[in-house]
């Protein structure tokens, strides 16, 4: 039974920071996979926000966050991480991670990717 269990979500003041994590249960998150966080606002379109491809052999970050977000993964752990950082008021979204298998070529479509987690919701204000 395969899961993604996102969480880390909650409510900061503008110039705050949220770490979020990504728990793959009944999968391994191996560097023949990548992981992508999207987010989605209501009324917006779902979009991609960061990847990662190797196990952190290469990494995408959607212009928007580049210099303040950082995706790392902990493959002891089996978890991949969205270190968000002075989060402004337009970070406001549902968070999802992803993950796509043989996975050989970094993506950040959302077609791409077959698993998905619940989401987890962060809030700037």
């Amino acid at each position: 039974d395969v899961q993604l269990v996102e969480s880390g979500g909650g409510s900061v003041e503008v110039g705050g920071s949220l770490r979020l994590s990504c728990a793959g249960s009944g999968i391994i998150l191996s560097s023949a996979f990548c992981v992508g966080w999207f987010r989605q606002a209501p009324g917006k379109e779902r979009e991609g926000v960061a990847a990662i491809r190797n196990s952190g052999g290469e990494t995408w970050y959607a212009g928007s966050v580049k210099g303040r977000f950082t995706i790392s993964q902990d493959s002891a752990r089996n978890t991949v991480y969205l270190q968000m950082n002075n989060l402004q008021p337009e970070d406001t979204a549902t968070y999802y991670c992803a993950a796509k298998k043989l996975c050989y070529r970094l993506t950040l479509r959302a077609s791409d990717f077959g698993y998905w987690g619940q989401g987890t919701q962060v809030t700037v204000s």
